[in-house]
This record gives structure tokens, sequence and C-alpha cells, in this order.
């Protein structure tokens, strides 16, 4: 699964292209300025980058010129709603690989972004999750180990799908709840995980010691695929 990251303090724009493009099978993560954009970038691969323009203290064009200093950095998008010729240009000549003004159409973001993901041969397979012997394949909601499908529950596959569209982030019991339909209260937290020890007798030799479901302990669970 490609993951993308976007950097905008909009939250209002992120959050429905979070829910757009997670469910067009990329998993997400959002940092606000530059500080979270380097976090991010140090926690884990980032396929391609959604930058804005405008942002708080360092703005995307020094943060775009900062990450084509360093080699391998991701393919970056950034938004602008700076549409004048001239500034396109310099967006471009910062070292981005494509430029769209706002407002956009999320269609055009997400057809923009498989293109700098297929530049860069990250695009295979973007509705398959793959983590040790198992495949995830999203659109389906099939679960496979070596080529044999798993019998799996549904409630035990909706809670396998909001992890691997969110892989190396710490999920907390409240945000899973939220994800799977429930309502955001503490007396619900023990439901998370007795689900969570179920899917673990699935994916995990041994449950007492997990690979790919681990527990942040005082915080949550993180789904760690290549662990």
């Amino acid at each position: 699964m490609a993951v993308v990251l976007i950097v905008d303090d909009d939250q209002r724009l992120v959050e429905m292209l979070r829910e757009y493009l997670e469910a067009q099978g990329l998993a997400v993560l959002l940092a606000a300025n530059g500080q979270q954009m380097r976090q991010q970038l140090a926690a884990g691969p980032v396929d391609v980058m959604v930058l804005d323009w405008m942002l708080p203290g360092q703005d995307g064009i020094s943060l775009a010129r900062e990450l084509r200093h360093k080699e391998g950095g991701p393919p970056i998008l950034m938004l602008s709603a700076r549409g004048e010729d001239e500034e396109r240009i310099l967006g471009l000549e910062s070292g981005v690989d494509d430029y769209l003004a706002k407002p956009f159409n999320a269609r055009e973001l997400l057809a923009r972004l498989r293109v700098l993901l297929r530049r860069s041969g990250k695009d295979e397979g973007a509705d398959t999750v793959q983590f040790g012997d198992f495949r995830l394949q999203i659109s389906e909601r099939r679960l496979y180990r070596e080529n044999v499908e798993v019998d799996i529950n549904p409630a035990e596959m909706d809670l396998l799908l909001v992890f691997a569209q969110r892989p190396k982030r710490i999920l907390s019991r409240d945000m899973l709840l939220q994800l799977l339909g429930g309502e955001e209260d503490g007396r619900f937290d023990r439901s998370i995980d007795v689900r969570v020890t179920r899917l673990r007798k699935i994916l995990e030799e041994n449950p007492r010691q997990p690979r790919f479901l681990q527990t942040e302990r005082g915080t949550g669970y993180r789904f760690v695929p290549g662990s």
C-alpha cells in the first residue's frame, strides 16, 4: 500500500482528503507544519507527498528545497491558492514534481498522485497489503496466507482494514472505536482490546509477543507490516 504524507494546516481539507484517499486504497499520514513533516518522514517510509505552499513557520517552497537537498526523498505535489504562471514556475523550480492550484477536485489530486507513484514504481498493488506470509486484498475484504484464504469474521476484518490503511500509526482505543463506527467512550475500551486479541490469534505466531499488532503502552496499538 502506497503511503501519502499530506502537509497542510487546513484541518478540514486534510480530513476530507484522508477519508477520500484511504477509500481509494492509500495509507495517509498528516502533518501541519515542517516540524511535523520531518517527524513523519523520520518515523517511516513515505511514497509521495502533498505539500501546501502556505504553512505556519517554514513555507512549502523552502521545505521542498530542503527535501531536494536530501537524496531519496518522495515525489512532491504542491498545493497552492496561487495559480499564476510565475508562482507555478517557482514551485516547480523549488524541486516539486507537480503543482495543483486550490480549489481542486479530489479525483484530479488522486490521478496526479497515481502518476507520481507510477513514475517512482510505488503504485503496484495499492489495493494489496503484504505482511509476513499474509496478503490482504482491501477492496475484496479477503485475507490470504501463502495464497490460502484465511477464515476471518467481519468484525475482525473491519479492525484489520483500519490498521492496514494506517500503517505504523499509533491508534488509541477511542480512535479505533470511532473509525469502526462506534462512540468515543472510554467504557468501551475493553471491546477494542478483545477484538485486537482475537485478531492477534489469527495473525501472530505468538500472540503474547506480537509482530504485527504491537501494543503502545498507555496509548493504544500500532500495525507494523514490515517488522
